[in-house]
């Protein structure tokens, strides 16, 4: 009876849509006797999927969640929103992803040449030493293999060379000097010859304009002479600035030529371990290229000034080899300074001796500087150091931007160095993925690192 009227109270809750109170019977209680014996049951038929109730109840879990009712059917539908990122176009992503990377780049580099511009007369000095060093270490290295000691072979290579540069400079101004006084009378002889050739030429213009032209140069001179002291005061700066570069350099050159070796293992010691024997093979590649740059640089120099020289000497414009020194120099700066170079001594030609010689000298600077480019750069300088034109031209204007003079002399060499080392660390880690990828496989690995190594090479 107790069962039973457990059955009635769950059907009529569950009429009500109310959940069932399960209530666990009590068992029997024999009054004589042990309870009979039951029949095996029968196994019991699975529920079926209509959701009405049985007449028995399972028991309840404690853990289990609440059940909650499904929403009414007057409820208003409510779309399913996407993630926000898949709701971003893979175009988008990308885009995203390569801005903010280029940002961090870019503030990067806005933050070193801010470091550098602080600091631009040490940095430029120690650029200046390692030139001066590529030019100069392989004599150091000369002198070691006939049996000279290290220091005797570098204090006898660093006083030859800043003696030999010193003495270049003293002659320059020297002939500066010396002629200055013939420049002068022939640079005014010339201005009057620009002045009948103005007059007589087709451009009508007047002697009175000519005249305002001088008089507005002089007014200017002459309201300007507080600006043009204080250029002075500064020219006095600069040159004591100059002269610490220079000795900053001479030190540093003299250190690079005896411990480079100890400097370079220091420098090693300070890149991640797994960087460093990539970083380890690049430093010899890198250092050959700046030592060939600059060599071939020197040579390269060296033929432009004596050919030109021998030949504005031969046309007879003043201060030939003072110019040839300067086309010399000048030539450092790839483009530009034969550029500036040869238009010096164009100008000067066509101050002192006319237009019909100015013309000559223009066609031997071109003759030049065409045998220059196409004949003595590609067989002196070689593929190893061969950079495009147009990232000669971009980098020297970088580097003047940044570092005026010394920044347009140094861009190319860096953009040489960093072209042989991006290079060479692409191709060591083509190398390293195939080893790892041999050594995977099981395969031997001399089948391909022999070809890669060839291609390095």
């Amino acid at each position: 009876m107790g069962e039973r009227l457990d059955e009635r109270r769950a059907e009529a809750d569950a009429e009500a849509g109310l959940d069932p109170v399960i209530v666990d019977p009590a068992p029997p209680v024999s009054v004589q006797g042990p309870p009979p014996r039951k029949p095996p049951a029968a196994p019991e038929p699975s529920p079926e999927p209509s959701g009405e109730p049985s007449g028995e109840l399972e028991p309840a879990d404690e853990h289990a969640p609440e059940h909650v009712p499904p929403p009414p059917s007057y409820a208003p539908a409510v779309s399913a929103r996407p993630d926000p990122v898949d709701a971003v176009p893979w175009s988008m992503r990308v885009a995203a992803a390569v801005g903010w990377r280029l940002l961090v780049l870019a503030g990067s580099i806005y933050v070193l040449t801010q470091i550098i511009s602080a600091v631009s007369l040490v940095v430029l000095a120690f650029v200046a030493a390692l030139l001066i060093t590529a030019l100069l270490q392989p004599t150091v290295a000369r002198l070691k293999r006939m049996g000279l000691p290290r220091g005797l072979a570098t204090a006898l290579t660093a006083i030859s060379g800043f003696v030999i540069m010193g003495l270049v400079g003293w002659f320059v101004v020297w002939q500066v000097m010396d002629n200055l006084d013939d420049l002068s009378s022939k640079v005014r002889a010339g201005i009057e010859e620009l002045k009948r050739w103005a007059l007589n030429s087709p451009f009508h213009v007047t002697e009175d304009q000519i005249n305002q032209i001088a008089k507005n140069l002089s007014d200017t001179i002459g309201a300007n002479t507080n600006e043009i002291t204080n250029a002075g005061l500064q020219g006095v700066t600069v040159l004591v600035e100059v002269l610490t570069g220079i000795l900053l350099a001479m030190f540093s050159t003299l250190f690079l030529l005896y411990d480079g070796p100890k400097i370079w293992q220091w420098v090693l010691n300070l890149v991640p371990e797994a960087a460093r024997p990539g970083v380890a093979g690049a430093g010899p590649k890198a250092w050959r290229t700046l030592t060939a740059y600059v060599r071939g640089t020197v040579i390269v120099a060296l033929i432009d000034a004596i050919c030109i020289g021998i030949g504005i000497y031969f046309l007879g414009v003043p201060m030939a080899v003072p110019l040839a020194v300067f086309i010399f120099l000048f030539a450092f700066i790839p483009l530009v300074g034969a550029v500036v170079s040869g238009a010096l001594a164009v100008v000067v030609a066509l101050v002192t001796d006319g237009v019909f010689n100015a013309l000559m000298v223009l066609l031997v600077v071109l003759a030049v500087q065409q045998i220059e480019g196409h004949v003595l750069q590609p067989f002196i300088l070689g593929r190893a150091v061969r950079v495009h034109p147009l990232a000669v031209v971009l980098s020297v204007a970088a580097g003047g931007l940044v570092g005026g003079i010394g920044g347009a002399v140094v861009a190319v060499p860096l953009v040489a160095v960093t072209n042989t080392v991006v290079g060479y660390l692409r191709k060591y880690s083509r190398e390293n993925a195939l080893r790892s990828a041999q050594a995977i496989e099981g395969a031997p690995p001399a089948a391909v690192v022999p070809a890669v190594t060839a291609d390095r090479e």
